[in-house]
């Protein structure tokens, strides 16, 4: 029995120190991502607006008393 709870102690305790391996961390420079431009979807709305109002869709005026 003493035999057999020394090798279960041995074997636990030495499991731990086995498990893994050194931890290694790098410093790494991460760039500086320049942001997406989000002026041109809503500038490609107001022109497609500005276009639509612009738009003549009236016939030209006709003189009926004339």
């Amino acid at each position: 029995m003493k035999k057999t709870l020394t090798a279960t102690l041995m074997a636990a305790l030495a499991a731990p120190a086995m498990a893994g391996g050194p931890v290694l961390l790098e410093d790494t420079e991460v760039a500086a991502e320049r942001p997406a431009s989000n002026i041109i979807l809503p500038l490609i709305a107001v022109v497609a607006i500005g276009l639509l109002i612009a738009s003549d869709d009236d016939p030209a005026p006709t003189c009926v008393s004339c």
